[in-house]
């Protein structure tokens, strides 16, 4: 049994109506709840509390407001296409060397080939879907000011726990905002206080300032490391996104903030987290067991949390051709997700992490609609580690790691390399940790360039891998190059400016105070 469980998200669901859903993030994220039930009334019950918290969280998880995603948050595009972590994988994953998807669902093909627009229901879907978490918090932090909770008479030991629970939606919310940075670089803010007017844009620099002073503000009020509920945010994941929005800082503001990660890194593997024995193990269905590298996960458990995006899209969508689906713990392969040669060519023969399928499969790539061109790539499953199948064979119970020590390890090797300080043979030491996990060489040697291939040998399929060639400069320039990047098979340069996705251009039309990125 999972720790926490979604099974309360209807509880949350009163405040926002069964109807919100996005054709404009500025309209709805305008709009008062409208609900027999009213906030004020379900947050004077601190017994609500932990289900309105648990929407915050299933906003994370699942893409509608019930089972298999039905009565989807986000207008116009289905509930498990725009689920939060799948349209995450799709901008963070299939826009890179890692990944390329089969299917011809609407817009989806341009990402691989680099030629998306503004008018990609995708890329909408996943601005809307960020606005709509962003959403969610602001009305949870509206209700659970100092004022509010001292105006509901929460007192005592449900006063620390609702402060805890309040910094738990902060950081949810930077988190979000993080996404935006990084996806859409300038784009409106919102938070509790703004309604009634129209949103003004926030510039890069200024929103990375912003998403730096909201973790910091969470850290102070979050759980001690390993002390809340599994599933739930603690100190060390507002470590781990400070460490990563200092790694980035260059990208986001043009300044090197490489000591920050020291610092941060340090913070998170002096809090006791440990790797995993096994590497496999992370992403089966039973992860959530005995797993001392997680650091945040998003929850599954294929009963309460039936999507399909998540890690019920990772596993069935990388299984097709001659692969067995009973061997994944699933009914059925969705004939999707492949990889690319470049990809496959980092690994050494022995490295478990490689684990490619060949048979009937092409390593070239000559038709991306074709699942047999291009290796198979086994990330997730839905089998547990002493082999049993998961609790349902379609909706797959292995959680989503977004925050894992094998991460703060070689955030912290990078930043040695920039010039950020900490120590060269600590360094050297964490990498060959992961490597000795892996059956991989040891190394005596490490360079910029051997970490960001070791970064997507570690983490590969875990939504970094575009934000990581960006800080390289290798996303969109001819520095490296990977089969069909740029809609030719060999793969060529794009224009600098896809290292932004473009504002939606229904956005554009309703907010005469936003101006689209350049190149768009």
């Amino acid at each position: 049994m999972k720790n926490f469980s979604l099974k309360n998200i209807s509880i949350a669901l009163a405040i926002f109506g069964a109807s919100f859903t996005v054709s404009s993030c500025i309209d709805d994220l305008r709009q008062e709840p409208i609900t027999e039930v009213t906030a004020a009334s379900l947050y004077k019950n601190f017994d609500n509390y932990k289900g309105l918290l648990a929407k915050l969280y299933g906003g994370l998880a699942v893409g509608g407001q019930s089972g298999g995603d039905g009565n989807g948050d986000i207008a116009d595009i289905d509930g498990g296409f725009s689920n939060y972590m799948r349209l995450l994988y799709i901008m963070q994953t299939i826009t890179t060397d890692e990944a390329v998807i089969g299917w011809n669902d609407g817009t989806l093909h341009e990402f691989h080939k680099m030629i998306w627009t503004p008018t990609n229901e995708f890329n909408n879907a996943m601005y809307y879907r960020l606005y709509t978490e962003i959403a969610f918090t602001n009305e949870f932090i509206k209700n659970t000011t100092d004022e509010m909770l001292s105006q509901n008479g929460i007192s005592g030991a449900n006063l620390d726990e609702a402060k805890a629970m309040r910094a738990e939606a902060r950081f949810l919310r930077a988190q979000s905002y993080y996404h935006l940075l990084d996806l859409y670089g300038n784009v409106p803010f919102v938070d509790e206080t703004t309604f009634g007017t129209l949103p003004t844009q926030m510039s890069r620099k200024d929103l990375f300032a912003y998403v730096e002073k909201e973790l910091k503000a969470a850290e102070e009020d979050l759980k001690a490391p390993k002390t809340n509920e599994y599933g739930r945010l603690d100190k060390a994941a507002a470590w781990t996104l400070l460490a990563r929005l200092y790694l980035n800082a260059k990208v986001y503001t043009g300044t090197e903030r490489n000591a920050e990660v020291i610092t941060y890194t340090e913070k998170v593997i002096n809090a006791g987290y440990k790797l995993n024995d096994k590497y496999a193990n992370l992403f089966l269905a039973d992860n959530n067991v005995n797993n001392p590298e997680n650091i945040f996960s998003v929850v599954y458990d294929g009963l309460k949390t039936q999507t399909n995006g998540g890690t019920t899209f990772m596993v069935h969508a990388a299984v097709g051709g001659t692969m067995k689906p009973a061997d994944f713990g699933i009914n059925g392969g969705w004939g999707g997700l492949r990889t690319t040669k470049a990809f496959v060519q980092k690994f050494e023969a022995s490295d478990l992490r490689g684990r490619f399928y060949t048979d009937g499969q092409s390593l070239e790539i000559n038709d991306l609609g074709s699942f047999n061109d291009g290796y198979a790539f086994i990330k997730y499953k839905n089998v547990k580690s002493n082999g049993t199948p998961g609790a349902h064979d379609n909706w797959v119970e292995a959680d989503l790691s977004l925050y894992r020590l094998a991460d703060v390890y070689l955030m912290y090797a990078e930043a040695v390399l920039r010039g950020g300080g900490g120590n060269m043979a600590t360094a050297v030491s964490y990498v060959n940790a992961l490597r000795k996990r892996a059956n991989a060489s040891p190394v005596t040697f490490i360079d910029l360039n051997f970490i960001l291939d070791e970064r997507s040998r570690e983490l590969s399929w875990e939504n970094t891998r575009r934000t990581d060639l960006i800080r390289f400069g290798k996303f969109t320039s001819a520095a490296y190059l990977w089969p069909w990047k740029g809609n030719a098979k060999d793969g060529i340069a794009v224009g600098e400016y896809r290292n932004l996705f473009p504002i939606p251009n229904n956005d554009l039309v309703v907010n005469p105070n936003l101006v689209q990125n350049p190149g768009y």
